[in-house]
């Protein structure tokens, strides 16, 4: 029996078998977009400190200055807020600027992982738009360069186990139309910026945040539990506005030994508690909430007894695992819809090909 194809088929089969890889990186892509996180209530903060904000010289904040649950603001003068920002310690302003960073905190550690960087310097990277995962700690030795590939909307999220470090001198560059307001380093436990480090995107970090001598950040500086330390640095704040993801609105303390639960984001990692400090000298404030430990991933801090009934003020996301939901590994699709159907379109033009017996 001899088999002949009917040659009004080998056009259309062709352009599917050209076309199909196509579409399966286009599905990649697609998987790899980050969502924006709005930062609410702590829009226009420069810095919004846990327990203590403390400054030593000439240090200028383009934006507001908060405190909460804690209210002791230290050094200014000589540290200027320029106006019309103003310094909030302890007050209504500050609890909300406090519960909007916790908001936004939220909102970063559910996101899945499109790529893990554990045990990867920063430095030299050129890195498109997507959500960058560290299992432990990050280092920024050098130049990271930010490529919004001509897209200001594009998003850069880093979600980092226990500490971000930068060396002196580093920096954070953004091209092609990258934009401030949507670069976020979700920090597990605190971060420290060398000397003239030059920084590009916010921090939200679980414990304390430390800026050495000369060290420039645009973008907000958010501490979520401990101090925000500041030594002659220039901190300017987004006005970025946008929407919010749902979330708590008490902000977060340590646990009683003063060490948040730390789980890391990454598969394999150690869920080992980090262990961090209170900064010296800060002062320590319990708020009436606990962390509760999260399934995976950074903690997402809803205050103990919180309930599991959906609602506006608590979140009730559990933050997903890389590799998990819609996603494969590292978040992305195992095989994406449209490649399917060009799988099934195949199949179906396999099937009806013009094969005659002879």
């Amino acid at each position: 029996m001899a088999i002949r194809f009917s040659g009004r088929w080998i056009v259309p089969l062709v352009t599917l078998l050209v076309t199909l890889p196509v579409l399966v990186n286009m599905g990649a892509t697609r998987a790899r977009a980050a969502t924006a996180v709005g930062l609410g209530t702590a829009d226009g903060f420069a810095v919004v400190g846990g327990s203590t904000v403390t400054n030593t010289g000439s240090s200028v904040l383009n934006g507001d200055l908060a405190v909460s649950p804690g209210t002791a603001v230290t050094g200014f003068p000589p540290g200027i807020v320029t106006p019309p920002g103003t310094i909030h310690g302890g007050d209504a302003a500050a609890a909300q600027a406090q519960a909007g960073a916790l908001t936004a905190y939220n909102g970063l550690v559910t996101q899945a992982c499109d790529s893990v960087l554990t045990g990867q310097d920063l430095g030299t990277l050129t890195l498109t738009p997507g959500v960058y995962c560290f299992s432990s700690s990050a280092q920024l030795t050098g130049t990271l360069t930010l490529d919004g590939q001509g897209n200001p909307a594009a998003v850069f999220i880093f979600k980092i186990g226990s500490t971000l470090t930068t060396a002196s001198s580093s920096r954070v560059l953004t091209i092609g139309s990258a934009n401030t307001c949507n670069i976020f380093f979700q920090v597990g436990s605190s971060a420290t910026l060398g000397t003239g480090t030059n920084f590009n995107g916010s921090i939200l970090a679980l414990t304390s945040i430390t800026l050495t001598t000369g060290a420039t950040a645009h973008g907000g500086l958010y501490a979520l539990n401990g101090a925000v330390t500041l030594d002659t640095n220039v901190v300017t704040a987004p006005r970025c506005g946008g929407p919010t993801i749902p979330g708590p609105t008490a902000a977060p303390s340590p646990s009683p030994s003063g060490t948040p639960v730390v789980t890391p984001t990454s598969p394999g990692a150690s869920t080992t508690p980090a262990t961090t400090s209170t900064p010296s000298g800060a002062t320590s404030t319990p708020a009436t909430a606990q962390p509760a430990t999260p399934t995976t991933g950074s903690p997402a801090l809803t205050p103990t007894g919180a309930s599991t009934t959906p609602g506006p003020a608590r979140s009730t996301t559990t933050p997903r695992p890389p590799g998990t939901g819609s996603g494969g590994g590292n978040g992305r699709p195992l095989l994406p819809w449209f490649a399917i159907a060009g799988l099934v379109t195949m199949a179906a033009a396999a099937a009806t090909l013009g094969v005659r017996r002879r």
